[in-house]
C-alpha cells in the first residue's frame, strides 16, 4: 500500500476534466485543487489557521530553500514539517529541481547530479537523488517530488532530450533511494515543449510506477498556447487512476484551462508574490491597489467575493497600508488572493460534477479580462 492513494470519482463528458479525491496521512483532498505555497515552510503573510479558514487543505514547501535554510536535520529534530511549522494538513515538497534550474550560472549539472552555489552566501553544494531523497524524507512532507532536470524556454531539441533522459534516469535512482513508508513519491514528466519528448518521458515513468507525476518544465516562458497544447499531448497518457500534477501554474484562466485539460493538481507563489505588490485578483480581472483612483474608494476589493478582506475593509483603507509600508496590507491582499483562488477550485470542481465546466470558463472569462494567449501562467 502506497502512502497516497488517488480516488477518481468522474470523468467529464465533454472535456478531460476529473474529480478525484487524494488520500493521505494527514488528510483527504478533493481535486482539482490549487495549494498554496509555503516556500520555507509558511505560507508568506498567512499563519495556518488563516490558510484552514479561506479553505485550504494541502500547501506546498520547498526543498531547496528548506535545505539552506534552517537545515534539514533541524526539522527532522523538530519531529518534521507539520510539527515544525504548525500544519496539521497534507504537504507536498518539491525536489528543489526548479530552484536548481534557475539559478543560472551558478550550478553545474552532470549526471551524479547538480552542483551548485548558494544563493545566499555562496557556498558550494551538490544535490543528487540520492541527495534529494534524504532530505525530502527528514522534512517528512505527505508527497515527495522526484530530482528532475527543468529546462528553460526556448531550449533546443538535443539538449531537451537529453535532460529528459537524466530526469528519467535521476527518478530511478530516487525510487531506489526512497524508503520512507509514510510518504509517497511522484515522478515529473519533462521533455519541453517537444510531445514525442514528453511521451516517451511518460513511458519511462509510467513503468516506474509512481503514485503520482509531476508534470514539470512548464510556465517556464512559454506562451499559454503552447502549454495548453503539450497538456493536451501528455495528459491522456498518464494512468486515469493517479494525480497529475502541473507544478508551478497558479494565474485563474490557467487553472480553468488546466482542469479542463485533465490536471488534478496546481501551485504557484504568484497569487501572494503578486498580492506583496499590491496586485489582487477581482471578479473583473487583476486590480493594482496602489493607484490613485482607489484613494478615496470605500468599496471591497472584490463586491463578489465574501473573504474576510472584502467583509471589513476598503480599498481606500488597503491603498493607505501599502502607501505607509504597513505589513497588515500585505496580509490582506494575500489572504484575498489565496481565498480567491481557492475559492475558484470549488466552484471547478462543482462544475465538473454537473458536466458544465466549459460553461464555467466562457462565463468567467465573460468578465475576468485577461485571458491572453501569448502570456505565459507565472
Amino acid at each position: 500500500m502506497t502512502a497516497v492513494s488517488f480516488e477518481l470519482l468522474k470523468e467529464s463528458k465533454n472535456t478531460m476534466a476529473r474529480l478525484g479525491r487524494l488520500h493521505t496521512p494527514h488528510g483527504d483532498v478533493d481535486t482539482p485543487i490549487f495549494m498554496p505555497v509555503g516556500t520555507q515552510a509558511t505560507v508568506k503573510t498567512m499563519s495556518p489557521e488563516e490558510l484552514e479558514e479561506i479553505g485550504s487543505k494541502i500547501i506546498l514547501s520547498n526543498t531547496y530553500h528548506l535545505y539552506l535554510r534552517p537545515g534539514h536535520e533541524l526539522v527532522q529534530q523538530a519531529g518534521g514539517l507539520h510539527s515544525f511549522m504548525n500544519w496539521s494538513g497534507p504537504i507536498l515538497t518539491d525536489s528543489g529541481g526548479f530552484q536548481v534550474f534557475s539559478l543560472g550560472d551558478l550550478r553545474k549539472i552532470k549526471e551524479e547530479g547538480v552542483e551548485f552555489r548558494s544563493h545566499l552566501d555562496g557556498s558550494k553544494h551538490l544535490f543528487t537523488p540520492e541527495k534529494v531523497m534524504e532530505i525530502e524524507m527528514a522534512l517528512g512532507a505527505d508527497i515527495a517530488m522526484a530530482f528532475d532536470e527543468c529546462v528553460a524556454y526556448p531550449m533546443e531539441y538535443d539538449y531537451a532530450k537529453q535532460a529528459m533522459e537524466r530526469t528519467s534516469r535521476w527518478a530511478e535512482r530516487c525510487l531506489q533511494a526512497h524508503h520512507r513508508e509514510d510518504q509517497a513519491l511522484f515522478g515529473i514528466v519533462q521533455g519541453g515543449i517537444y510531445k514525442d519528448l514528453r511521451a516517451v518521458s511518460v513511458k519511462d515513468l509510467v513503468s516506474l510506477d509512481f503514485p503520482g507525476y509531476g508534470i514539470g518544465g512548464l510556465s517556464v516562458g512559454e506562451p499559454k498556447s503552447i502549454m495548453y497544447e503539450i497538456l493536451e499531448a501528455t495528459t491522456p497518457l498518464l494512468p486515469a487512476n493517479k494525480p497529475r500534477y502541473l507544478m508551478g501554474v497558479g494565474s485563474p484562466d490557467c487553472l480553468i484551462e488546466g482542469a479542463i485539460r485533465g490536471v488534478d493538481m496546481f501551485d504557484c507563489v504568484l497569487p501572494t508574490r503578486i498580492a506583496r505588490n499590491g496586485t489582487v485578483f477581482t471578479y473583473e480581472g487583476k486590480l493594482v491597489i496602489k493607484n490613485a483612483r482607489y484613494k478615496e474608494d470605500f468599496t471591497p476589493l472584490d463586491h463578489h467575493c465574501n473573504c474576510y478582506t472584502c467583509r471589513n475593509y476598503t480599498r481606500a483603507y488597503i491603498r493607505h497600508l501599502f502607501n505607509v509600508g504597513e505589513i497588515l496590507g500585505l496580509r490582506l491582499t494575500s489572504y484575498h488572493n489565496l481565498y480567491f483562488l481557492l475559492q475558484l477550485m470549488q466552484e471547478i470542481r462543482k462544475a465538473i460534477a454537473a458536466d458544465n465546466l466549459l460553461e464555467l470558463r466562457e462565463e468567467f472569462f465573460s468578465h475576468y479580462q485577461e485571458r491572453e494567449e501569448n502570456k505565459t501562467c507565472f
